[in-house]
């Protein structure tokens, strides 16, 4: 089939390459243009860009999809089957919904009408569901509304955001190969979602990580994992930033301020919460790599009694 392909991230990767290698014919890839990255601020392509340029297939990188008549277009030029999108960071107006001659999928990381938005991986993570995963859906002009195709579902357990975006990738790229043909044929399942079940996850900020210790610890864990590997959460101490890497709740209770160091050795550094105590495991400080907490208090002395935050 003829598919034009929208995605920006690392979570679209999977998908491309399961379009190419199962030998659908790729007539163009859209994806953001490209921006500053890294420490030396340099343009960089995003992960999708990069990865069709590998292939061989024609890329553009539109600065805006509304009223951009030279963009629908191109796209009717092309005549595609389907439009897929997968993580590609802009709504798509009404005009590029029409150019498909069966549908636009797009490939979303949560179980809809759950988690509609930027961020439903993060949100599934922080709010502790005990499962979340890929919906294939027909898209229709507001944010995540459209017809569900068909789901696969995750155990969240104590993933991280990053393990689940890996996992939920692949999910979302196999989805999508099994599902292409009966939709072209109008026999694949079309389900509208329930609107009174539905939930949005807004994008994500660093300071949105920040540890608020007058939280129970479950809460502050989940946290450390939904926000691991961006934008990290993180506390304060002797002024600097430190990024929380990896935690886990604490055995104890302690009658002490949230925010308070209550023990410190080989387990980590262990600090009362509103409920119960958390550990940080795996710590990162400004211009360090990051390390064990064990590894860090080695050499460095951070008393019984310290406040963090």
């Amino acid at each position: 089939m003829r598919i034009i392909f929208m995605g920006t991230p690392d979570f679209a990767l999977p998908a491309l390459n399961a379009l190419y290698k199962a030998g659908h014919e790729l007539p163009l890839v859209v994806s953001k243009p490209d921006a500053a990255r890294g420490r030396g601020k340099k343009l960089q392509s995003c992960p999708v860009k990069a990865r069709a340029e590998e292939l061989g297939l024609r890329v553009v990188t539109p600065d805006r999809i509304k009223e951009n008549e030279e963009f629908f277009s191109l796209l009717r030029s092309l005549a595609p089957d389907f439009i897929v999108v997968a993580a590609y960071g802009k709504i798509l107006p009404k005009e590029v919904l029409e150019v498909p001659k069966y549908a636009c999928l797009n490939i979303h990381a949560s179980l809809l009408p759950l988690y509609r938005g930027a961020a439903p991986i993060h949100w599934a993570v922080i709010d502790g569901q005990k499962e979340t995963g890929v919906s294939l859906m027909y898209m229709a002009e507001g944010m995540d509304t459209g017809d569900v195709c068909a789901v696969k579902s995750t155990a969240v357990g104590l993933k991280t955001t990053e393990e689940l975006f890996s996992e939920l990738s692949e999910m979302g790229a196999e989805l999508l190969i099994e599902q292409l043909p009966g939709i072209a044929e109008g026999r694949a399942e079309r389900l509208p979602q329930d609107e009174s079940l539905a939930t949005y996850a807004p994008m994500l900020f660093k300071e949105d990580g920040v540890l608020d210790f007058s939280r129970s610890a479950e809460e502050l864990c989940r946290v450390v994992r939904g926000f691991y590997s961006w934008p990290m959460a993180s506390t304060v101490w002797n002024g600097k930033v430190m990024k929380v890497h990896a935690a886990s709740e604490g055995k104890k209770n302690y009658d002490l301020k949230p925010g308070t160091v209550a023990e410190t050795g080989a387990v980590g550094i262990v600090v009362a919460c509103g409920r119960g105590s958390i550990v940080l495991e795996k710590i990162q400080l400004p211009g360090k790599r990051a390390m064990s907490a064990s590894d860090f208090l080695a050499g460095n002395s951070i008393e019984i009694g310290t406040v963090l935050g």
